[in-house]
């Protein structure tokens, strides 16, 4: 790995700060979840598609591959819908911080995936998640329905994570997310069909501010973060990223209480369980760090031995 330069390290949080402003401007954006991911998904993959022929990229899976990147890209869908509702349930201080519990979801979907036995300090932190949850669920009882979807959002997104942990192994990173965006739109467009809608005037007629936002959220927040992101490995350690991405509810509910003063004021319990959640996070991936690099060191010795 190429040694990494304080404009990579720059860049890293750049792209933290854009996935939590992805909240942000699920909070300015007018239409409902739904319209709003399938205009996300529609025009992520579009620019996604673009940049494979760039590249020169080849497309072509078996249908075994098709079907999993397919049912992971269903669940990617649900992932965005249950969050962006979360926050129009809700607000963006409780949708993030709910986000924030993945982790806790991780301790016992990873295992199963990679056929590996639940760790007992795993099952700790995921009691210190769940007790923060429990204090945010006490003193905001009344956005139960945003915490209920942003609890569901954060077990979709780990469950994305983790399957696409296994398909990074065999798969370009690129062909994936861009057959789980295709698939996604499908099943989104499909969905909202059955619920009654249509795609008329009305679903096309948003306001110029709408166009705007849906737009950044598309090509900055959603193609733009993915190829960065995929990008910036190249200089900046696995454990740095993960331990930076940490950071986004940080940086969303920080940019919340600056923009949306009166509807993201929350209750000192609330805070105190974000807080727990979050440092909980944070101590999670340090301590597998270290772990990791200790089992590095090992693994070097009885080389070199």
């Amino acid at each position: 790995m190429p040694k990494a330069k304080l404009k990579h390290y720059l860049n890293l949080h750049f792209l933290v700060f854009i996935a939590g402003f992805t909240a942000i401007l699920g909070e300015l954006i007018t239409i409902n979840s739904i319209p709003l991911v399938l205009y996300r998904i529609s025009i992520a993959g579009f620019m996604m598609f673009v940049y494979i022929k760039v590249k020169k990229i080849h497309l072509k899976i078996s249908k075994k591959t098709f079907f999993l990147f397919a049912i992971t890209g269903i669940i990617t869908a649900l992932h965005w819908v249950t969050f962006f509702e979360a926050i129009n349930q809700a607000n963006i201080a409780i949708a993030l911080s709910m986000f924030s519990s993945g982790a806790f979801f991780a301790s016992f979907i990873e295992p199963l995936f990679f056929k590996r036995k639940i760790l007992l300090y795993e099952i700790c932190f995921g009691f210190f998640v769940v007790s923060g949850i429990f204090l945010i669920t006490q003193s905001e009882f009344e956005y139960l329905n945003g915490i209920v979807l942003g609890l569901l959002s954060a077990l979709f997104s780990t469950l994305f994570s983790v399957i696409n942990g296994k398909f990074i192994e065999k798969h370009n990173a690129t062909i994936i997310s861009f057959y789980e965006f295709a698939s996604g739109f499908v099943f989104l467009t499909i969905f909202y069909l059955l619920l009654g809608n249509s795609f008329d005037n009305t679903f096309f007629n948003l306001p110029n501010s709408d166009w705007v936002y849906i737009f950044i959220l598309a090509s900055i927040c959603t193609a733009y973060a993915f190829v960065a992101t995929v990008e910036i490995t190249r200089y900046v350690s696995p454990f740095t990223v993960i331990l930076s991405y940490n950071l986004e509810p940080v940086y969303g509910i920080a940019l919340a209480l600056i923009l949306f003063p009166e509807t993201e004021k929350m209750s000192l319990q609330f805070y105190l369980g974000a807080l727990i959640i979050i440092v909980t996070i944070i101590s999670d991936a340090i301590l597998k760090y270290k772990k990791e690099k200790k089992k590095t060191k090992s693994l070097a010795s009885e080389i070199l031995e």
